[in-house]
């Protein structure tokens, strides 16, 4: 029987939305030098009670955002994956994004919530396009999106600091391009 608090579900995985008390489990994650590497700088404890408000402020807005992921035969708090609005190059966007906890790096662990996140709002919510903004020398999060079905759409400069990032994308790259354009168009 499934925890009525899980969003949606995967062989090993729950993936449920953010609560307040779930801080001290992120934050050992992102205050990790090493998982957040390719972030401007590991998180103080204070980030990642921001990051979970914007979440909390996501799922009112949005009706979505990043979720918590919970491995279902133990409880143990891994990460997070999800979907979420990102203005990329004057376009609204929907990015699918995943954070996991480096003592569980090479467990395919992203790679099968991304994967039951992308099913699961390409159905619910009729997502057909989801990117995902990776820095190029992150190869582990490449392997992800690619074994999720995703391909690079172009190479683009990103956040705060300007960094490169890879623009990988599902669905029809050229058609939404050329809506991309349209778009921005006046």
């Amino acid at each position: 029987m499934s925890e009525p608090s899980f969003v949606l579900e995967t062989g090993r995985l729950g993936l449920r939305r953010y609560r307040p008390d779930d801080l001290d489990d992120l934050w050992a994650i992102q205050r990790d030098a090493d998982t957040m590497a390719y972030y401007p700088h590991p998180f103080s404890r204070e980030e990642s009670a921001a990051w979970i408000e914007r979440n909390l402020r996501r799922y009112d807005v949005d009706g979505f955002g990043l979720l918590a992921i919970i491995e279902k035969g133990t409880g143990t708090f891994l990460g997070n994956c999800g979907p979420v609005v990102q203005h990329v190059e004057g376009v609204d966007e929907i990015e699918l994004g995943w954070l996991v906890r480096r003592d569980r790096w090479r467990e395919d662990i992203a790679t099968e919530a991304a994967l039951g996140c992308r099913d699961h709002y390409g159905e619910v919510l009729r997502i057909r396009r989801f990117i995902s903004l990776v820095r190029p020398e992150n190869r582990a999060s490449r392997r992800v999106a690619e074994k999720i079905g995703m391909s690079i759409d172009r190479e683009i400069a990103w956040g705060g600091e300007a960094w490169p990032h890879l623009v990988y994308a599902t669905g029809e790259i050229k058609a939404n391009a050329r809506a991309r354009g349209r778009r921005r168009s006046p």
